[in-house]
């Protein structure tokens, strides 16, 4: 190694083992830090603030940095703090000194150390900071459990604590270390492109004689488009079941398959997977069946299991690869079929979206049907279960998916990471986001019981939510915190993708006054905040003047947020809507439309008014879309009414607006929205030389 402070590390971790220890002693910790150009004094007395900086190698993300409170202050419980505030966390691939610099300056402990630097008029610590993010993390580059050539592994190495005045002193550090641990072979992912758009299906454990799975899954390749002639079952001793050619089995086979559908009892799983990978006759497997791996009694077969097909791997042409198991399958509308199991009469899948864009990966097929079955206007290309990822993992997906033209936005549930792949998706998410695409992410298991429950489910390990969040987020993802916000989020990015995003400053319009002050109630998070904007003289008299054509100008005072009473009618919502849209302090709108107030056409059909509905020319649902077209600014609409406005809500998502059903909820998810795409534009701004970083 060429770098002095890395060399010094490995004599001293050769030394520490050479003894049978596995971490280094108090003479070896000095030296190390020597190495790392950083002071040791244990005696040292302490300062107003103390600090915390650490190395960890994780399970999901290898190696990960992290910086915040020191001393005792380090054990209070991070739920204490805003996110954020109390510690930082970034994968130490994504991340570099003047990077990490910027998310330590967002926690309490620097603004402590800021504000006593100021106090006693000195210069802020930035420059110490900077080099000792800088030296540690060629360490854990250089001792990175995924590194190949690394003859030793990192485990830990904490400083705490650090004592920061003007320059730094590490009062208290401990280091541990390992030998590197093998890893699973890469998958060879380009055969993902054989499983959404396959020329040919197998299908094997379809009954000639009941509606099981198989024979749902038959039924839904035919009703979804996928051609009779391009199908095959393999199943001894029948011809054909619903019009489809029967074969043998895969000996039997006149050609390679691009893909099969495996639908038989978990039981024969096993046997049926050595058939496949001995006869080199499937690019691609799906795998139907439940509880490989998630009962006591599977866990062990299940990983010999996953351990033979990691082994196919290494052959030339890299093996099958495997979706599943526990798996729902695959809808691909571009590869025009769906092979869920789940009936098209209990889940119809009409194209709500112009253009289909995005795509849902899940662990949970369950989750997957729910968010379609609420919310059609997500509408994706492709939905893809991933069930236990017994070979295909989150970061395989993301990684093939953040590559692939014609895709924006991509929703992702996930319940736990295979060993490493937490970094694999970390650097998925980060070159997805250099590409222009939008990740949303939601992660299951966030309390000990939710955490029992993913284990039950998929045979997940559910990894700890505050480092998931942080290096996730770090790399460039939106983090749902709930289902609800999961929706939101996905069908925002999805909506407002072409639209520009100039900076944080919203205007805010409502006919009821709680709905202007909820939506201005709700501009801040727990990492970023919104501001009402303020408008422009001319745009004050151009909304003035309309509230005068609309005899509304006694009741209405022009200001943001603004409330423009009741009585005003579809036109004059969408006017005033425009004309903050136009000003140059107004990067975003948010419009209640007011779908109760008696002056908007917001019926199906009117009895009161015969003609003053949705199928009304001077209607929102026909006004708005174009308004939305022309204008580059966000434009979120708000409909706030019970069902009888749901007609209403629909005509207007069908036509691209971006509406949601109540202030609050519309609010909040542009506050995260725009806070997401702020981070993307600092990440494609600062990426030096085709870095991940």
């Amino acid at each position: 190694m060429s770098n002095p402070s890395i060399s010094r590390a490995a004599e001293l971790f050769r030394q520490a083992a050479g003894q049978g220890r596995s971490t280094l002693d108090a003479g070896e910790l000095k030296s190390l830090l020597d190495g790392l150009g950083l002071a040791f004094d244990a005696a040292a007395p302490a300062g107003a603030v103390e600090v915390r900086i650490s190395l960890n190698s994780t399970r999901e993300f290898g190696m990960v940095i992290s910086a915040g409170l020191g001393g005792i202050e380090a054990e209070l419980d991070e739920g204490n703090f805003r996110r954020d505030r109390a510690s930082v966390y970034a994968a130490a691939a994504l991340t570099d000194a003047e990077d990490f610099l910027r998310l330590f300056q967002r926690t309490l402990a620097y603004q402590k150390l800021a504000a006593v630097a100021r106090r006693n008029g000195k210069a802020l610590p930035d420059a110490a900071l900077e080099a000792c993010f800088a030296r540690l993390l060629e360490l854990a580059r250089a001792f990175a459990p995924e590194r190949a050539d690394a003859s030793f592994v990192l485990q830990a190495l904490e400083l705490n604590p650090i004592q920061a005045d003007g320059k730094l002193t590490v009062r208290g550090v401990t280091c541990a270390f390992c030998a590197p641990q093998p890893g699973r072979l890469p998958r060879p992912i380009a055969k993902i492109d054989k499983l959404i758009h396959p020329k040919r299906i197998g299908i094997i454990g379809v009954s000639g004689n009941s509606m099981n799975f198989g024979r749902i899954i038959l039924r839904n390749l035919m009703g979804s488009g996928y051609p009779k002639e391009q199908l095959l079952i393999l199943k001894p001793g029948e011809a054909e079941i619903d019009g489809v050619k029967c074969v043998e089995g895969l000996k039997a086979l006149d050609g390679k398959l691009d893909m099969l559908i495996v639908a038989v009892a978990a039981s024969a799983v096993y046997e049926l997977v050595d058939e496949i990978i001995e006869s080199d006759a499937v690019e691609a497997v799906m795998l139907i069946p439940g509880s490989l791996g998630e009962t006591k009694k599977s866990r062990e077969p299940a990983a010999q299991l996953a351990a033979r097909i990691n082994a196919a791997h290494g052959k030339p042409g890299g093996g099958p690869i495997f979706l599943g198991a526990n798996c729902l399958g695959v809808v691909s509308h571009p590869g025009a079929y769906d092979s869920w199991f789940i009936p098209l009469e209990r889940l119809p899948k009409p194209q709500k979206k112009p253009l289909r864009n995005s795509v849902m990966l899940s662990q949970s097929g369950a989750f997957m049907i729910t968010r379609l079955s609420q919310n059609p206007w997500l509408d994706p290309a492709y939905m893809l279960a991933l069930g236990n990822q017994t070979d295909l993992t989150h970061g395989d997906m993301l990684g093939y998916f953040a590559a692939l033209p014609g895709i924006e936005t991509l929703g992702i549930y996930i319940e736990g990471f295979k060993d490493l792949d937490g970094l694999a998706f970390a650097k998925a998410v980060r070159k997805a986001v250099l590409n222009g695409k939008q990740i949303v992410v939601y992660k299951s298991g966030r309390t000990a019981p939710g955490q029992g429950g993913v284990m039950g489910h998929t045979a997940s390990i559910a990894g700890g939510l505050t480092l998931f969040e942080s290096v996730v987020r770090h790399a460039g993802a939106i983090v749902a915190e709930d289902f609800n916000g999961f929706d939101d989020l996905f069908y925002i990015a999805g909506a407002l993708q072409g639209k520009k995003i100039g900076g944080r400053r919203i205007g805010a319009i409502s006919g009821a006054g709680f709905e202007a002050v909820g939506m201005a109630d709700n501009i801040e998070s727990d990492s970023f905040a919104l501001e009402m904007g303020a408008l422009e003289e001319a745009t004050v008299k151009n909304v003035e003047a309309i509230l005068v054509a609309k005899k509304l100008d006694q009741l209405v005072e022009v200001r943001n947020p603004i409330d423009i009473n009741p009585g005003a009618d579809d036109e004059a919502h969408l006017q005033i809507s425009e004309a903050f849209l136009q000003d140059p302090n107004i990067d975003a709108v948010v419009v209640g439309l007011d779908p109760t107030a008696p002056s908007v056409r917001a019926l199906v059909e009117s009895k009161l008014r015969p003609g003053h509905d949705i199928g009304d020319p001077k209607s929102t649902v026909h006004l708005m879309p174009p308004i939305v077209e022309r204008n580059d600014k966000p434009l979120i609409g708000i409909v706030d009414g019970g069902t009888l406005y749901d007609a209403m809500a629909a005509g207007l998502m069908d036509r691209g607006v971006c509406i949601f059903r109540n202030c609050a909820r519309g609010t909040r998810a542009l506050v995260r929205y725009v806070e997401a795409r702020q981070n993307a534009d600092y990440l494609k701004h600062r990426r030096p030389g085709g870095t991940d970083f």
